[in-house]
């Protein structure tokens, strides 16, 4: 293992979409900086989710600044595909990246961050930019009972093809679109009930012949915080609702308890279950940044439009709602890591010495 014998201008923690597209900005304005990830590929948690998903967004509004998504531009794009993306921007533009290296602590230190990882290695930068994205902690709310469930309990983030359910009882629990993809791909095996607090919210994916994300865009919705990446409404081509409308699954008011073998639904009637499945979203991962005033008691990280409020030089992209409801997307990522820029090369011109900066080495 080397070591960094020189400051860099930024570290990026996250090699993911939000740490590629600040990769390319920062490499636009000539900065020396370093990409970091724990996965040993670009792409961040893409790779991790299930084998068919598929985005509810077209290719032509999933693309990272400098390299429209290849294919069809009106085409939904399927996780493989995304990933292969991904891996080939970070190739196109050559962007510093090394991964297989988990970030295991950030401290401030006379106004340079020290970046501690795993491996040992110890990065000094001037400023740091967390783009670890808002999905890299699954999310599982707390039932009574849970814990003592006998059954298949994970997270959406570990599901991967529907053939280990087959012809097993299973409930999916959640409303958005991955929680309803799931539960209608695993109908095909399964018998599968859909439990949510809320009834369904289905939205047609195109209106009069264009997509929902187009309506968006004109409409300038996209750039408030109205929507949720993570709780938008269903959006249905009208074979989900059809197929929820055909009882292929069956849709009921989320369970209160989990029994060993069962679940007991509000109305206190119960049913065997074999898997349970919760597709109930994420959580940032900011583990590493506990010794810095980053978050308030409730978690709620302490940000404006990903400026860090009490941190100077600490910067976000990628968290949900960020700036708007696009932040959290492929779409919305480069975006937000160019609104940074100006801030960040403020920080960077302060006390800047020709000097200190350096091409990285492999750590």
């Amino acid at each position: 293992m080397n070591e960094l014998s020189r400051t860099l201008d930024v570290v990026v923690i996250g090699g993911g979409q939000a740490g590629l597209a600040t990769g390319w900005h920062l490499q636009q304005r000539g900065l020396e900086f370093l990409i970091l990830d724990e996965q040993a590929s670009p792409g961040g948690n893409w790779r991790n989710y299930y084998d068919s998903l598929q985005l509810f967004s077209p290719a032509e509004y999933s693309a990272l600044p400098g390299l429209p998504f290849p294919g069809d531009p009106k085409s939904y794009p399927l996780r493989d595909e995304v990933v292969q993306y991904l891996e080939a921007y970070a190739a196109e533009f050559r962007l510093p990246f090394q991964g297989g290296i988990r970030v295991v602590g950030v401290a401030q230190k006379e106004k340079v961050f020290e970046v501690r990882c795993d491996t040992g290695a110890i990065l000094t930068a001037r400023s740091v930019v967390v783009a670890s994205g808002g999905f890299s902690r699954p999310f599982t709310p707390s039932v009574p009972g849970l814990e003592g469930f006998s059954g298949t309990c994970l997270h959406s983030s570990a599901y991967r093809t529907p053939e280990p359910f087959t012809g097993q009882r299973v409930v999916v629990v959640g409303a958005a679109n991955s929680a309803v993809q799931i539960a209608y791909e695993l109908a095909g095996v399964a018998e599968v009930v859909l439990a949510t607090r809320e009834k369904i919210r289905f939205f047609p994916q195109r209106i009069l012949g264009l997509d929902f994300h187009t309506w968006l865009k004109f409409t300038k919705l996209e750039q408030t915080r109205w929507l949720s990446d993570q709780s938008t409404p269903v959006l249905d081509t009208g074979k989900y609702r059809k197929a929820l409308n055909a009882g292929l699954f069956q849709r009921r008011a989320m369970f209160q308890q989990v029994l060993p073998d069962s679940v007991v639904w509000p109305d206190r009637s119960t049913t065997q279950v074999d898997a349970l499945i919760f597709a109930t979203g994420f959580q940032p991962n900011l583990d590493f940044l506990t010794g810095l005033p980053v978050a308030d008691r409730s978690g709620r990280v302490l940000q404006h439009n990903g400026v860090a409020s009490q941190v100077p030089g600490l910067y976000f992209v990628g968290l949900p709602k960020q700036r708007n409801f696009a932040s959290a997307t492929l779409r919305g990522v480069g975006a937000d890591a160019s609104y940074l820029m100006p801030r960040l090369l403020s920080h960077l011109s302060k006390g800047r010495s020709p000097h200190l900066s350096a091409s990285p080495r492999q750590i």
